[in-house]
């Protein structure tokens, strides 16, 4: 019997593949674009920094066979598996998030700590935080969902790990991920049908914490706020955004063409990382960023409609995660570029599956390796587990 339910958990024989091309084929593109856009972006600094080109192609190569072992893991393994253990990936993450503190464990770089060092590769914490999270609130919901407005009990349970999620993201500091990841906690917490007042209280509390921090810090605001105005100060604190702005202009309507970029030349910091759409934007023009939002928009409607045809079939843990996942993956994309065209400040946030970054790259590609599964459960004729069974 046992041996039964771990076949039907992990194993799926060839007839009952059911791959969804409508959200992997746009998955893959902006995959193969991320590849040729680390090459072209970072050569100028691998040459300079490591006396090899390719230092940084050679690596993302390397991330890219992790990242689809990893997604093909998170298709052949039953997503109830991780619902039923909801509980211990929230308390794995607090503790990651604990140990990435501490001096000699945690990694820092740039005067935040957020990377643990793993056999020479570095490891962001807060990317699997955010897989972790999602999936906790998911399975929390699946079986919370009918009774969380009817008092306050849950609800502050939720919040409290909401509120110890967000300080220890604080602390690295990762100002970046504490947002999304604060955004998408509580965007669940109010599908999952919290009522509205619960929801001010929140915001009433969150108000007073950002004036606090305000006026007893200025510098802060002044850090975040200076994105408004990057031509004040154009050779220190609004450098990298108006490199990045000239990279757009110069890009015009097609781009000045595949690897002409001038901006890459070591003029623009972190190039191949946050700021890769830039010079995507340079090397291919306004007609190029439209087709990579497409992308985008593709890949986020896909997992919107899954989520939908999950209500529809009443999985309620499913169309949770869809959700959670739809949402991480669309506003870090939103928060990247609106990042790199100058209408956000300036965060440690990737564009997913094109910036050069293992951490991000394999939790984008785990993230949809169980969107996969999900769509497979959704289009099978055998009728999915509902709830999940904590403890077990």
């Amino acid at each position: 019997m046992q041996l039964s339910l771990l076949r039907e958990n992990f194993a799926l024989s060839r007839s009952d593949w059911h791959i969804d091309m409508q959200l992997l084929l746009p998955v893959l593109a902006l995959i193969s674009i991320g590849l040729v856009m680390i090459a072209s972006a970072s050569f100028s600094f691998a040459e300079y920094r490591f006396g090899d080109e390719f230092f940084f192609v050679k690596r993302h190569l390397a991330y890219l066979m992790l990242a689809a072992f990893v997604m093909g893991f998170c298709f052949f393994v039953s997503p109830q598996i991780w619902a039923n253990y909801g509980r211990l990936w929230i308390l794995l993450s607090v503790f990651l998030l604990v140990i990435v503190l501490i001096p000699g464990i945690g990694r820092e770089l740039n005067g935040s700590r957020r990377w643990l060092s793993i056999a020479g590769f570095t490891f962001q914490v807060s990317e699997a935080v955010k897989i972790a999270t999602v999936v906790f609130l998911a399975s929390h919901l699946a079986v919370h969902r009918d009774t969380l407005a009817d008092g306050w009990n849950e609800f502050m349970k939720l919040m409290g790990v909401l509120a110890v999620l967000e300080l220890l993201l604080i602390l690295e500091p990762d100002f970046g991920s504490m947002v999304l990841l604060g955004a998408t906690f509580m965007a669940l917490v109010f599908l999952g049908g919290s009522h509205i007042r619960q929801f001010l209280l929140v915001f009433a509390v969150a108000g007073l914490l950002v004036v606090w921090l305000a006026e007893s810090a200025p510098y802060r605001v002044a850090r975040i706020t200076a994105f408004m105005d990057p031509w004040s100060d154009p050779f220190n604190s609004g450098y990298q955004l108006t490199q990045s702005l000239i990279a757009f202009g110069q890009g015009e309507w097609f781009g000045v063409g595949l690897g002409q970029s001038v901006q890459k030349m070591l003029y623009l910091p972190e190039a191949h990382t946050d700021f890769v759409f830039a010079i995507f934007a340079e090397e291919f023009g306004y007609v190029g960023v439209i087709c990579l939002l497409g992308l985008y928009s593709l890949m986020v409607l896909r997992i919107v409609q899954l989520a939908k045809m999950a209500i529809g079939q009443k999985y309620w843990y499913a169309a949770y995660v869809l959700i959670g996942f739809g949402l991480l993956l669309a506003g870090q994309t939103f928060i990247n570029l609106g990042v790199n065209a100058g209408l956000l400040p300036t965060k440690g946030l990737t564009l997913p599956f094109v910036s050069y970054g293992g951490s991000s790259l394999i939790s984008c590609c785990a993230m949809i390796g169980m969107v996969l599964r999900f769509s497979h459960q959704l289009h099978s004729d055998k009728p999915p587990v509902r709830r999940p069974r904590y403890g077990r």
